[in-house]
Order: C-alpha cells, then structure tokens, then sequence
C-alpha cells in the first residue's frame, strides 16, 4: 500500500510552485514557466551536488537508496500489535512445552530478526547475556540507520551550496560581459539568469532531500520499535515470565496517545485501544 502523505506532499510541493511562478494579475501564465528552466544552472546545481555526494560517500550507499524510495513510498504493512499476539502465544507455548518447542515456531516467521531472535531462546545462553547481544545488535542497526539517511542530510548541504556557487558563476560572467550600452533589460535578464541556481538549491534541499531524511527517519523508528518490541518479548521468555505480563509490558512500547480512539471519553483506562500507531486499525482480543 502506498503512503499518500508522501505522494500528495510532493504533488502539492509541484504544484505550489507551478502556481506561484505562474499566477499573477489574476489569471495565469503558464510561458512564465520558462523563465525558471536554465539548462547550465541545472547542471551546476543538480550535477555538482550529485558529484559532490559522490565524492562524499562509498557507492555501495547509492545502492540504497531505490530500497530507501521503496520504504518511504509504502506504509509499513507491519502491526506491532500481530507482535505482541505472536510474542505472547509463543510465551504461553513455552510455558507448556518448554523452550525446544519454540524452535519449529521460528521457521514459521517472515521477519528475519523475529526468527533468529527466537532461535536465541533455544539456545542455552543465559537472559542477561541474550539481551546484552540483542541489544548489541540494536545499537548497531540504528547506527546503521543514521549513515544511510547522512547522505540525505548532506545532499540537503550541498545543494543550496551548489545553487550559491552557480549564482556566483552567473554574476561573475554577467559582470564580466556587461556592456551598459545594450540597456537595463538585458542587465535584468542576464540577473535573473544567474539566480536561478539559489532557486534550484533550495527547491532540491527543502523539497527532497530534508523530505526524505525526515520520512526515512520516521519508517526507520517504527522499525526500531519492533524490534526493541521482540527484544523485550524474547528475554521475558527466556526469564520464563507470565504470558499475561509480557503481553501488558509490551504494549507499553505503543504511545497511549495513539492509542487513545479519538472522541472517546475519559475514565476508560481499562477499555483495550482499538488504534495502532502505526499499524492498521485492529482489535486486540486477551
């Protein structure tokens, strides 16, 4: 499922633009477009800013970024709330049969770190030594995290950098073959020219790559709340807790405010939340 957040914000983004440059005296003006299209200053701006992350970062992070499109552009179809259900049937499960039992439970799981985690639980390695790995393993993915979306955040430099670097070009051969004879209307037309790549700069940093940066920050932490979710889950059965308590710590990893149905009233504390925050609306039977 597509995430229309993203798509409408960028169809909007174009179309605040295409509206601005061509609105004017009440009606519009679509050849005024064309005065915002310079094929040097897109290169200057747009190539010096991909040559400059090139220069900046190994090639196996451009790889990335098709799957970093990929996540941005689909709502995560993954419900924390189908976690705590699995984390809590396996927890009952274990409790019945022992651990061993869960380890043909764990072929069963599409989420590669929700399998390994469970075969951890089979293994003979004790609760604080297994949590100190997997929390190991956290840390890792979420550094792991951050220097995948620092290439967006250093695009979000570079380009309004490039785009004052294009302008200084401009105005230094404008000033450069300036002639006063040919009059102020070429003198306009040769300014507007060279500040056009501060335009591109700013549009490629504000409405690309900080966007970016922020929903592939967001899509990241939802992940990371899963997996801290499992972490949680998988020692609590290993520490051989009850099945009902490990269900209600956690629940305590999804934010009560999105929790909250909207236009319910107060002194509901022990109604079951009917919305996830970031999964789809469901309900959560005992």
């Amino acid at each position: 499922m597509l995430e229309i957040t993203t798509i409408l914000g960028y169809i909007a983004v174009i179309g605040a633009m295409i509206f601005g440059i061509s609105y004017g005296d009440g009606s519009f003006d679509f050849s005024m477009l064309r005065n915002f299209f310079d094929v040097p200053s897109i290169f200057i701006t747009i190539g010096g800013t991909i040559f400059a992350l090139l220069a900046s970062f190994p090639f196996e992070d451009f790889k990335r970024i098709p799957g970093h499109f990929k996540m941005v552009m689909r709502k995560d179809g993954k419900d924390p709330m189908e976690y705590i259900e699995t984390i809590t049937e396996l927890s009952r499960e274990a409790r019945k049969k022992g651990l061993l039992a869960l380890e043909d439970r764990a072929s069963e799981f599409e989420d590669e770190f929700l399998k390994e985690s469970v075969l951890l639980i089979v293994d003979a390695i004790e609760p604080d030594k297994l949590k100190a790995w997997l929390e190991q393993k956290l840390d890792y993915i979420r550094i792991r995290n951050a220097a995948e979306r620092h290439i967006y955040d250093r695009g979000a430099a570079f380009a309004p950098a490039f785009g004052m670097i294009g302008t200084l070009i401009g105005l230094v051969n404008m000033l450069k073959s300036m002639n006063l004879d040919d009059g102020p209307e070429v003198l306009g037309l040769n300014m507007s020219v060279a500040l056009i790549t501060t335009f591109y700069g700013a549009l490629m940093a504000n409405a690309f790559f900080i966007p970016m940066s922020n929903k592939l920050e967001i899509a990241q932490e939802k992940e990371m709340t899963i997996k801290e979710m499992i972490v949680e889950g998988v020692v609590s059965i290993k520490e051989g807790e009850n099945p009902k308590y490990i269900q209600e710590k956690l629940m305590n990893f999804i934010e009560m405010k999105e929790l909250q149905p909207k236009g319910e009233g107060e002194g509901e504390s022990e109604a079951r939340p009917r919305r996830i925050g970031f999964g789809r609306p469901k309900a959560s039977g005992e």
